[in-house]
């Protein structure tokens, strides 16, 4: 994968993958078809077993793969990719995407160009995100930032984008100083809220925005927001919203509050329309004891015994923590 970005715009993309050994092919294709091609591509497959790492060997030898000896969920597979972009590659910015997203051949140039105009303090900016048949999907889609001035608004759509609070990992790209400055992910919360917790972190204080002409496919089993029916997953979503709401420096007193109206909303609804509320509840009850009665563990005892990987995340983290 030749790149054709000059070092002010080392970008490097980062792929977490698992079990989706045909998926992840297209997304590595995709990347293979960019008009601006990313400076390497990093693939962090957390201990698939239907073969993806043998296909990427095969197909796709340039890509720089980890495969890890356990499944450390999505947190733990973008904090691994993300440690590994910046020690191994010097990233200027990381570009981060599930392994069931397909990027438009034009996704990181039109990230990129938006990224050269981006006002000062920008941390991040996302791709538009739709579903298979064409339509905004509503998992990825952020709205405009709570409180962002008509004149912010307005100098942002002229650049073709706009302010957002939050994101998600459905391509994102993250400016490495960013990362440098406020940390990695939180590796324990394994799946779900991740991005949200890391997103609205960078967020706190600095700019993010959607850039609308760069365009990715993210090929979810079903159309729907976060409140689609989780099954035994439920547990996450409700361990690791509490730890965010608890913990995390990422919200505002007041924004803890609106948030979490938010979410018992969300895990009302979820229930309600659930074919079996026991699992859900059972989920529910458990995410809440543990969200209240523990805190994540630092993302270097979690991700111990990865070998370069864990050495990669623990330099990102030391550096970090200097900064702070």
């Amino acid at each position: 994968m030749p790149s054709d970005v000059s070092r002010s715009d080392r970008i490097v993309a980062v792929v977490v993958a698992f079990d989706r050994r045909e998926l992840v092919q297209e997304t590595l294709a995709a990347l293979e078809a960019q008009t601006l091609a990313p400076a390497a591509v990093v693939v962090i497959d957390n201990a698939s077993s239907d073969g993806t790492a043998d296909v990427i060997r095969a197909r796709f030898p340039r890509v720089d793969l980890t495969v890890l000896p356990r499944n450390t969920g999505g947190a733990g597979g973008f904090t691994v990719g993300m440690a590994r972009a910046l020690v191994a590659h010097a990233a200027d910015a990381v570009w981060l995407m599930d392994d069931d997203t397909v990027p438009d051949p034009g996704a990181l140039a039109a990230l990129v160009a938006t990224r050269r105009t981006a006002p000062a303090g920008t941390a991040l900016l996302a791709s538009a995100v739709r579903w298979v048949d064409g339509r905004p999907h509503p998992m990825n889609t952020p709205r405009v930032r709570p409180g962002a001035s008509r004149a912010s608004i307005r100098r942002a759509a002229a650049r073709g984008a706009y302010p957002v609070r939050s994101a998600s990992f459905v391509s994102l790209l993250v400016e490495a100083d960013a990362i440098h400055r406020h940390g990695l992910p939180v590796a324990d919360y394994f799946l779900w809220n991740d991005d949200f917790e890391f997103s609205t972190r960078l967020l706190r204080r600095g700019r993010g925005f959607v850039a609308q002409a760069s365009t990715v496919e993210h090929r979810t089993r079903t159309f729907g927001a976060a409140d689609v029916d989780p099954g035994a997953r439920f547990f996450y979503e409700v361990r690791n919203k509490t730890w965010l709401m608890r913990l995390s420096p990422s919200l505002s007193p007041a924004e803890r509050v609106l948030y979490s109206g938010a979410a018992l909303r969300a895990w009302t609804r979820t229930i309600l329309r659930s074919d079996d509320r026991r699992v859900l509840v059972s989920g529910l009850v458990r995410g809440l004891r543990t969200g209240l009665l523990s805190r994540p563990r630092p993302n270097v005892e979690v991700l111990a015994g990865l070998g370069d990987a864990s050495d990669d995340v623990a330099r990102v983290e030391a550096a970090a923590g200097a900064r702070a």
